[in-house]
């Protein structure tokens, strides 16, 4: 049940809403770079908050290994949280992603108006941990995009043979959220030691 191929082969049934988080996620990306002005304040506060974090994180004794059970553990959450809350018609799940990506694009947008090189904050400060974590990101968000698409038909199918294709769907899907998560949160994992190291080491 826990094994690789079953969740792949559930990515691949669930691929139409992989495309749709991944089209929310760049949307969010390009609104952080286009929008940066009027969105800037609101941005900006987030990014305070980040540093405040970061600041705090810096004080203990081992700095990378709190580095790494901060990002691990807010990241793990928040995605295991989006996936179970697109019960709600899928409306976190889409906000979360496309806030990730604003929050991106404004960062390389305001490196760049401060003349940091942004090939090499990418390279450097993204590239490394996020290949991965993006896409767990990604991955957790299209699953609650898919419950959240199955509440509203659910609200809006009345015909029986509907409602009966729904149930089954709906106890389909209700078994892929484990292996889901499980493997949503190995690669989380992953991308948490390689941000608290080696990307870690990249930008200091």
């Amino acid at each position: 049940m826990l094994s690789f191929r079953t969740f792949w082969y559930d990515l691949k049934q669930n691929r139409s809403m992989l495309v749709v988080a991944t089209i929310l996620f760049v949307f969010g990306v390009i609104a952080g770079i286009i929008w940066s002005e009027p969105l800037g304040n609101y941005l900006t506060s987030q990014l305070e908050q980040l540093r405040s974090v970061s600041n705090q994180l810096k004080q203990g004794g081992n700095v990378q290994m709190n580095y790494f059970l901060f990002i691990f553990f807010n990241n793990a959450v928040k995605s295991i949280l989006v996936l179970l809350f697109g019960f709600f018609i899928g409306i976190i799940p889409a906000f979360f992603l496309v806030m990730n990506g604003m929050i991106i694009g404004y960062l390389l947008h305001a490196s760049s108006l401060q003349g940091a090189n942004v090939t090499e904050l990418i390279v450097k400060g993204l590239l490394p941990h996020g290949i991965i974590e993006i896409p767990a990101i990604i991955i957790a968000s299209a699953y609650g995009l898919k419950f959240g698409k199955l509440m509203l038909d659910t609200i809006t199918t009345w015909n029986k043979s509907g409602r009966q294709r729904l149930q089954s769907e709906r106890r389909s899907f209700l078994r892929s959220i484990i292996p889901a998560s499980v493997w949503i949160v190995i690669l989380l994992f992953v991308a948490a030691i390689i941000e608290s190291t080696f990307t870690y080491w990249l930008m200091s």
